[in-house]
């Protein structure tokens, strides 16, 4: 009977470990919306919900003023909808918008838990601005977490992409934002759980 649970524990745990990788790793077809829609970044929770400009918001001004520095680049008046990403959720990053990439940017960074809005952005981060022809520059920022040391790029300047197109992918519990102009009208609120591609977080 010993011997039998010696074999049957580590080959329990293997099996266990393969169903969580192949959980982890999976990659479901999503249907895209058609239209002048923005669409998710990532499957998940979306945990903040900020305008750069506009009536006072109940932040600290630490928070405040990073998400400011990261918006310069896109607008004076932005949102920024950030969505926390658990070990459970699908971690592939799609394209919230159609267009052509300006630029990506790696930056390395601390690894604090993915879900503390503040402190998750000074995380390791790449961003990936894209332009697109009415709404204007669109930034998607993905942030690694506290589990997550392995941010994915699969995009370049100057390529041209699809809206719902993978752009990156990012190993364990993390976090994506995108920063979009505040000409477009949002159709999410904060504690919504949206998916990757095919959720309509705004339109324009």
């Amino acid at each position: 009977m010993l011997i039998q649970l010696i074999f049957f524990l580590p080959a329990a745990l293997l099996a266990i470990i393969f169903l969580f990788l192949l959980n982890f790793y999976r990659d479901p077809k999503r249907s895209i919306p058609e239209g002048n829609v923005v669409v998710s970044p990532a499957d998940g929770k979306i945990i903040s919900i900020i305008r750069t400009k506009g009536p006072d918001m109940k932040i600290s001004k630490g928070l405040f003023g990073k998400i400011k520095t990261l918006s310069k680049d896109i607008g004076k008046d932005c949102y920024a909808v950030s969505i926390f990403m658990s070990p459970l959720d699908v971690h592939y990053n799609r394209s919230p918008v159609g267009g052509k990439v300006l630029s990506t940017l790696h930056q390395p960074g601390k690894f604090f838990k993915a879900y503390d809005l503040e402190k998750s952005l000074m995380n390791e981060k790449n961003e990936i601005i894209i332009q697109n022809k009415r709404l204007g520059k669109v930034k998607v920022i993905q942030i690694a977490g506290f589990l997550a040391r392995r941010i994915s790029c699969f995009v370049k300047a100057g390529q041209k992409i699809d809206k719902g197109d993978k752009v990156g992918f990012i190993s364990l519990g993390s976090q994506a934002t995108v920063i979009l102009s505040s000409k477009a009208h949002l159709k999410v609120k904060k504690g919504d759980k949206v998916k990757a591609g095919s959720s309509v977080i705004a339109s324009y």
